[in-house]
């Protein structure tokens, strides 16, 4: 089977080189790897190049596995020997007295000269050899270390020694390769040993970079079977040669700590060397899982709560979001999908079958090999769902067919279907700019072959419109939702579920946009409608019956709102149960009215029952029962039981911190509103410790002017002044003004005199709702003028009065920043002056929370709430 010259099918550009990295088990890596190479040398047709490199030379094994001429597998790959164990130096760190390569990690290079005994000599040439021979040339040249032209002395070993020699071919029927780890002769374990590895980085430090490079240019893909453990030959592996690192680790901690600090020092050396400039996407690999014990294989990759130990997928979500400085990721979908389960095949080594699994049911190997080939073949991010990448390889599949043929209509439906696919998705992830997007091609595309009254057409519209109006584009959504009920109208009638759809979306639309009256009487209509044709208890009545409940709180009409939810939950309960989602969602829509109503502990207990059923259902780490818990914190804080919220917030402090991470947005954010409850219960000195805890973090994060940084900095400075530290937080404050005048784009609420809708002003103040007008620029600043004169001519009575009724205004979110600081520092001053200590701290407390809101939507996301 052995070619004197290897002839390659021609490259439509050039490949990838993957690197396989385990820091123990290296026959389930050794496995992995040749099961995605044949399965890679299969694809288009069998005409992808593939070249597999043993890098293992302590324990080579990659021959082993296939049926190659003159090899006799031997015991040696039946066991993990010396060789291949990394040691207890790894565990600790040890100073090297060598610099170079090895210097990326933290232990010296294990030179113990213990290696697998090899009972076949084999006379092929691989690895071992080449980069001697590549020594040998440079020796040959006379170049000493740092060489002033690196690249070219590179080019000129790789042209000098012919790599061909070196690479044999496994398979008959796929272009599969392979460079062994060397010749197995009697030297072989001599030779490895002596292997200077760290020298010959020295000498030509381009050299291996190039290899990959020229390699990348022959081969579709280039698969690098590297070491276990830490050395200077890993680190080649792991940081210098590949754009793509799949890492196994297997369940132990020790496995998972030695996966975190190898890929942690691969993306700090290319980030802090300019030659290493390069992307590097890490592709997590969970192995030798246990997939009959399905508690224990649970609680490794969740955690354990009753021991507070965090499981392998949070572990993983931090180091991903540390590498790529994403603040929120999650490996939900990719996690479900890449498991590689217990198996004798995997854990042993066994020599390949012509073909991975002939039949890849949903329990075997090959299965999951072909699933993670989804993610890692077009460089897709382990944190992009199946469901995404799915539809994304469909739609550029389509693209690709329409690029060919503009006008196939056979390519342009299913692309605007999977694009209107997407964007679902996108939408439900929170992904509103690239579900717009998608909505939008999705609609083109449907007008453009379908028509403007075709099913699809109008399914995509409404989508478009509903996105629009979440997004806050109130003009363009209303334009959709009218043009999408006059169509619905004239193909359908007034009773057709589609134009009931209609009408209920503009009802909404208009309600966010003032016109009430218009509003309430759509829903009328269509609640009137459901009932006739639907009946009072359908599913679709209480639907619609639950959208005008949602209009009437939403414009503080809350005693029709509270009627008309009070007959949706018990229709639901009904129909549905009460622990269904949509009763879920009904009964907290009601326990927050009833909170504004007054009604306290009848609201309590319906969200005590809302997060009860959550925890029960979802688990208390499920975003849904957070957002209960949230809302109960809110309702307790109402009811004036501090305590209770204290411990409310306490447990989704912990829920978030295990399920997100310390670092995460909606942690720091959650560690933020319990600091803002001490205070308020007086423990200043928890709040200042939990408050400069997130500071640091966000410092460390986001730089000492970013945005949440500022925010947080405010929040403190707040906290430091009620405890008297009257200089420490007037520092603060100087340097958070500093950092908004510095980066004055960055500012913390809208600046500008107006909020827009639809990309044009609001009216003046005069066609304001009462309730904002005093807090209109011009307004707001003509009352705080008063209230200096008011001040200074020692009116007491009449500017407590006038700060009084300013305290809402001032902090509201479309204050501009100069007229809040001002008006803040203002209303703090009367009260100072009257000797109001309950006041002040309540002033301070409702800026806090201001502060809070305003760091959450930077963050999170989320908007700002005004205090009530």
């Amino acid at each position: 089977m052995e070619l004197n010259r290897i002839t390659l099918p021609p490259l439509t550009g050039p490949g990838e080189v993957t690197t396989f990295y385990s820091f123990e088990s290296g026959a389930a890596r050794s496995m992995a790897l040749s099961n995605m190479a044949l399965l890679l040398a299969g694809r288009n047709n069998a005409s992808s190049p593939v070249l597999m490199i043993d890098w293992d030379t302590r324990a080579p094994g990659l021959h082993c596995l296939f049926d190659l001429p003159g090899d006799r597998p031997g015991l040696h790959c039946l066991f993990d020997l010396p060789g291949d164990r990394p040691g207890l130096h790894c565990l600790f760190d040890l100073p090297g007295d060598r610099p170079g390569l090895h210097s990326l990690f933290d232990a010296p290079e294990d030179r113990s000269g213990q290696h697998c005994r090899l009972d076949s000599p084999g006379d092929r040439p691989g690895l071992l050899e080449y980069f001697q021979a590549c020594r040998a040339h440079l020796d040959m040249l006379g170049r000493g270390p740092a060489a002033a032209d690196d690249v070219a002395l590179a080019r000129q070993v790789f042209d000098a020694v012919d790599w061909e020699q070196y690479v044999e071919r496994v398979d008959a029927s796929r272009p599969l390769y392979l460079m062994r780890a060397g010749r197995f002769d009697d030297s072989y374990g001599e030779r490895a040993d002596a292997m200077d590895w760290d020298g010959l980085f020295m000498a030509c430090p381009a050299l291996f970079r190039h290899f990959a490079d020229a390699m990348a240019a022959r081969f579709q893909h280039v698969l690098v079977d590297a070491g276990s453990g830490r050395s200077a030959a890993v680190s080649i592996c792991t940081t210098l040669l590949p754009r793509k690192l799949v890492a196994l680790f297997t369940p132990n901690q020790r496995s998972l700590d030695g996966l975190s600090g190898v890929v942690t020092r691969a993306i700090d050396y290319r980030r802090s060397h300019e030659d290493e400039q390069r992307p590097l996407l890490v592709y997590p690999l969970p192995a030798l899982v246990d997939s009959a014990d399905a508690e224990r294989r649970l609680r490794w990759r969740r955690g354990d709560p009753g021991m507070a130990r965090p499981g392998y997928q949070a572990v993983l979500e931090k180091l991903l979001r540390a590498t790529y400085r994403v603040s929120r990721l999650s490996l939900d979908s990719y996690l479900d999908e890449v498991q590689l389960q217990q198996s004798a095949v995997l854990a042993s080594g066994a020599r390949l079958a012509a073909w991975p699994e002939r039949e890849a049911d949903r329990f075997s190997l090959a299965r999951t090999f072909e699933t993670l080939l989804d993610w890692l073949v077009d460089g897709y991010f382990p944190w992009q769902s199946h469901g995404e990448v799915a539809l994304l390889k469909a739609i550029g599949a389509a693209r690709a067919r329409l690029e060919d043929d503009a006008a196939d209509s056979a390519a342009a439906v299913p692309l605007a279907r999977d694009l209107n696919q997407l964007g679902a998705l996108y939408r439900e992830q929170g992904g509103e700019r690239q579900a717009q997007a998608c909505f939008e091609e999705s609609l083109q595309l449907r007008q453009r072959v379908l028509g403007q009254d075709h099913a699809d057409t109008r399914a995509a519209r409404a989508n478009l419109a509903g996105l629009l109006r979440t997004q806050g584009k109130l003009a363009e959504a209303r334009f959709l939702y009218e043009l999408q009920l006059d169509d619905c109208l004239r193909l359908h009638g007034p009773d057709h579920a589609d134009t009931l759809s209609a009408r209920a979306g503009l009802a909404v639309t208009l309600a966010l946009l003032g016109e009430i009256d218009a509003s309430m009487s759509m829903h009328e209509q269509v609640n009137h409608a459901c009932e006739r044709l639907f009946g009072p208890g359908h599913a679709r009545t209480l639907d619609a019956l639950a959208a005008q409940a949602a209009t009437l709180a939403r414009h503080h009409e809350l005693s029709r709102a509270r009627g008309v939810y009070e007959r949706v939950l018990e229709g639901r309960e009904r129909l549905l149960g009460t622990e269904h989602e949509d009763t879920l969602q009904c009964r907290e829509a009601l326990a927050l009215v009833l909170c504004e109503l007054g009604d306290l502990a009848h609201a309590r207990k319906l969200q005590e029952a809302v997060v009860a059923a959550r925890d029960r259902h979802a688990g208390q780490d499920h975003p849904r029962t957070a957002q209960a818990r949230d809302a109960l914190a809110a309702i307790l804080a109402d009811s004036g039981d501090l305590d209770a919220v204290c411990q409310v917030q306490r447990m989704l402090a912990r829920a978030r911190e295990r399920s997100l991470g310390a670092e995460h947005p909606d942690t720091l954010a959650i560690q933020l509103r319990l600091a803002s409850t001490l205070g308020q219960q007086g423990d200043l000195d928890a709040a200042r410790r939990l408050q400069q805890h997130v500071v640091e973090q966000h410092e460390r994060l986001h730089g000492a002017d970013g945005q949440p940084t500022l925010l947080s900095k405010k929040m403190l400075a707040a906290t430091l002044a009620l405890q008297g530290h009257t200089l420490a937080a007037r520092r603060l404050d100087d340097s958070v003004q500093a950092g908004e005048r510095q980066f004055p784009s960055r500012a913390m609420v809208s600046s500008g005199p107006h909020e827009t809708v639809g990309g044009k002003p609001l009216p003046p103040s005069a066609n304001l709702d009462p309730h904002e007008a005093a807090s209109h620029p011009e307004t707001l600043d003509r009352k705080l003028t008063q209230l200096q004169h008011l001040i200074d001519s020692r009116s007491d009575a009449e500017a407590r009065a006038l700060a009084d009724s300013l305290r809402k205004s001032v902090l509201r979110p479309t204050t501009a920043n100069p007229l809040r600081r001002r008006g803040v520092a203002m209303i703090k001053e009367v009260y100072r002056l009257g000797g109001d200590t309950n006041a002040l701290l309540a002033i301070t407390q409702d800026e806090v929370s201001w502060l809070e809101g305003a760091l959450i939507e930077a963050v999170g996301g989320k908007p700002v709430a005004a205090p009530q």
